[in-house]
């Protein structure tokens, strides 16, 4: 179970990757995981210099609106894992408070939560698994051979 979990990770990490670089073709600040925005500077440490509107025009702003819409795949990860992402959810939030890039810290983290939970899942499957094939062999008798 836990290379099933990594293995959709590593595909939508993969996808994210091209998806954010065909969207944003100049380097963004924000990387979407799937419906996930992660920032890589969350303290504004390295703020962009601000860019010259179109024609000329003072005070404009623009808005860069993304809608992400996750695949149920992608969904079934997130659903499955769903622990994971809690206690991965609060420890990006909680580095990000120090400084630590989002991105940064999701993309280490995620991998070894994911990884855990799965593997902790699979263990409780074959308890249950072991448990019940036991009481099921535990009443079956066996017919003496005469």
């Amino acid at each position: 179970m836990p290379i099933i979990g990594l293995s959709l990770f590593a595909v939508f990490t993969y996808h994210s990757v091209r998806m954010n670089r065909e969207t944003q073709p100049a380097p963004s600040r924000y990387f979407w995981w799937e419906s996930l925005r992660l920032d890589s500077d969350p303290l504004n440490k390295h703020p962009k210099g601000a860019t010259r509107c179109k024609n000329g025009e003072e005070n404009c702003v623009t808005w860069e609106n993304m809608w992400v819409d996750p695949g149920w795949l992608a969904e079934f990860l997130m659903l499955s894992a769903l622990p994971a992402f809690i206690v991965g959810g609060f420890a990006v939030r909680g580095l990000a408070r120090l400084g630590v890039s989002e991105v940064s810290s999701f993309m280490l983290l995620m991998p070894a939560l994911i990884f855990a939970w799965y593997y902790f899942v699979g263990w409780l499957l074959d308890r249950w698994r072991y448990k019940h094939l036991r009481r099921s062999w535990g009443n079956l008798t066996i017919p003496n051979g005469n």
